[in-house]
């Protein structure tokens, strides 16, 4: 999972009264890290993290109180894509989605039920078992994200969690509005779907465009996680496109590598940096046309290209057919 993550224990702690050097020193994690978007930490470290921040702030309901301190970009993209979301329900759909990008390892899974939209959340990783201030965490947060997006509370009509009770249970009646169960099967949070249609008062429209769009172009490129430096290459692409430097040169500078050393890592998985990028200018281009919201001219932009007639022919090559009569026949 991101570095960030690590970052955001830290600095909750902190709040708490806790020593950000001491507590980086005993858990083995270099904040520093946090500066590089694509820095990533195991999940052991995360979890040794809340622990100890927990048991050196005395702090009982860490887990619960590191939550409601959340702020804007503490999770970048993924932060701002749920944020500028049009709804409740639109943000917590679009926590499941682009949740990867910070934590490779958690999944949110959304079930609509007669009268409840049940969210569930779970390790990917074959048998892995959150500790209980990571959980509280996470389905907390949704409560305290979601209040602050609508600028009203929000209760929850229930709430699971696989670990045992603790000693005391009213921050947790507090924040969630309800006594959650405990050790349930699933780590688990039911709304009220009326309560999840509320609008967001300061959505803006264009902006949340803007930010999906580039949320789908840094989820694209972690389509094929443990690809090594492909993988990263495709990362720091999809976060130059549409506007930025997609050059050869830049790509390698981001990964601190001369543009040899680039292309002879590249080279040892079989791979081209051109390949790479037209690859992810593939996939991009696939997922943007299903869009019918964005004109094929954008599609263009958005890709990097400075004509449309340039992402027709790369198109045409990929597919075989014009991207309008791709988006035809979808």
């Amino acid at each position: 999972m991101s570095a960030r993550i690590g970052a955001m224990i830290v600095q909750a702690a902190a709040q708490a009264g806790v020593d950000p050097r001491e507590l980086s020193r005993a858990t083995g994690f270099d904040p520093g890290r946090a500066a590089d978007p694509d820095a990533r930490i195991p999940i052991d470290l995360e979890e040794t993290l809340w622990e100890e921040a927990a048991r050196r702030s005395g702090d009982d309901d860490f887990g619960l109180h590191a939550a409601e301190g959340l702020r804007p970009g503490a999770f970048d993209v993924l932060d701002y894509a749920v944020r500028t979301a049009p709804t409740a329900r639109a943000a917590l759909e679009r926590l499941a989605r682009y949740n990867r990008l910070e934590h490779d390892a958690a999944v949110f899974t959304i079930i609509d039920r007669v009268g409840a939209t049940r969210v569930e959340h779970a390790f990917r990783v074959g048998g892995a078992v959150q500790c209980r201030h990571s959980a509280e965490f996470t389905l907390a947060s949704i409560i305290a994200i979601g209040a602050q997006i609508t600028a009203a509370p929000l209760a929850a009509q229930a709430v699971e969690f696989r670990h045992a009770a603790p000693p005391a249970l009213a921050e947790h009646r507090r924040i969630f509005g309800v006594v959650p169960r405990f050790s349930a099967s699933v780590n688990a949070l039911e709304l009220d779907p009326a309560v999840l249609a509320r609008p967001v008062p300061a959505a803006d429209p264009m902006l949340s465009k803007v930010i999906e769009r580039h949320a789908e172009a840094l989820l694209a490129a972690r389509d094929e996680p443990g690809a090594g430096v492909a993988d990263r290459v495709r990362q720091l692409l999809a976060g130059a496109l549409p506007d930025g430097d997609a050059s050869l040169g830049a790509v390698a500078a981001g990964l601190r590598l001369s543009e040899r050393s680039l292309q002879r890592r590249l080279a040892e998985e079989g791979l081209t940096f051109d390949a790479v990028f037209d690859d992810l200018r593939r996939r991009l281009a696939l997922r943007y046309l299903t869009d019918r919201k964005i004109a094929i001219c954008e599609v263009a932009y958005l890709l990097g290209y400075s004509e449309p007639s340039a992402f027709h022919r790369a198109f045409k090559r990929w597919t075989g057919v014009t991207p309008t009569e791709a988006r035809m026949g979808g």
